[in-house]
Parts: C-alpha cells; sequence; structure tokens
C-alpha cells in the first residue's frame, strides 16, 4: 500500500503538469492558427480587392454602355435603317454583355440578377421601339422611338443595378 501512495505523489503531480503543459500547447496552436488565418485573409484580400474593383468597374462602365441613351448616341443612327439598327443595338448589347459576363464571379448572385434585369429592360425597350414603328422606317425613327419608350418605362432597372454593385462594392471597402 505504501508503495502505490508513493507511486501516486509522484504521477499525481506529473499528470497534472502534463494536463497543463496540454492546455498551454493547445492554446498556443490555436491562437497561431487564427494568426495564420488572419494573415491569409489579408493577403487574399490584398489580391481579390483591386480585381474586384476592377469587375465593379467594368460593370458599371457596362451597365453605362448600354443604356438606351448611350447605346442610341454611339451608334450614330442617321446611316442606317430601323432594321440595321435593331440588328446593330441587339448585338451590340449581346456582345456587351458577353463581354462582361465572367464578371459575376466577383459578385453576389442578387447583384448579377439585378444586371440581368438590366439587360433584358434594355432589350425590351429597343425590341418594343422597333415593333412600334413601321418596318420601313429609317434608324433615326427607331432611335426616337427608343428615347421615348425609354422615358415611358418607369423602373429604372439599369439604376437599380449600378446601385447593387455599388453597394456591394462598399461592403468590401
Amino acid at each position: 500500500m505504501e508503495y502505490f501512495i508513493d507511486l501516486l505523489k509522484i504521477l499525481l503531480p506529473a499528470g497534472i503538469v502534463l494536463y497543463g503543459m496540454y492546455l498551454v500547447v493547445v492554446s498556443f496552436l490555436s491562437k497561431e492558427r487564427e494568426k495564420m488565418i488572419v494573415e491569409l485573409k489579408t493577403k487574399n484580400t490584398e489580391v481579390i480587392l483591386p480585381i474586384r474593383l476592377q469587375a465593379a468597374e467594368r460593370l458599371c462602365l457596362f451597365l453605362e454602355r448600354i443604356t438606351p441613351n448611350n447605346l442610341v448616341r454611339r451608334s450614330n443612327p442617321t446611316g442606317y435603317t430601323s432594321n440595321e439598327l435593331y440588328s446593330l443595338l441587339m448585338n451590340e448589347v449581346r456582345e456587351e454583355f458577353n463581354h462582361n459576363f465572367s464578371q459575376q464571379v466577383y459578385f453576389s448572385d442578387e447583384t448579377w440578377e439585378a444586371i440581368k434585369r438590366g439587360v433584358e429592360e434594355v432589350t425590351t425597350i429597343i425590341n418594343l421601339s422597333r415593333q412600334s414603328i413601321d418596318a420601313e422606317a429609317k434608324g433615326i425613327d427607331l432611335a426616337k422611338a427608343i428615347f421615348a419608350t425609354s422615358l415611358d418605362r418607369q423602373n429604372d432597372t439599369i439604376g437599380y443595378a449600378l446601385k447593387q454593385v455599388k453597394a456591394e462594392i462598399n461592403l468590401y471597402l
């Protein structure tokens, strides 16, 4: 029995010291892991933030370029028939959208949906305007119809999409 008590006198303090060392090591490793995660996030932010800002710039430029007023002004409608201008405008919207399609990676689904709704609204305006004029009309007549239809539409989906992009970027700044 005395042997057991002597053994217990040695093992109990040693066990307590080992348990204390275990807690210290676990705490140290946990703090080191958190420190590495913070460093990784910081490096990630240094790399991703400029790319996100570039994506936001591209999307804002895209949205501004496809607004009906800017789209028509850039196309110079005086030299086209309404059918040629229609094809040109629709192709321009599609090309711009396809060119910026990869930017969705940097934005939330909600923001990307707002951008897609803006594109759909522009194509709707162009289609409605084309339907409202004569098939033999000149390009300038289609341009006027697009301006009028654009003014008549109450919801500004392009403006909403721009606000979404800006709001999302402000989250990361």
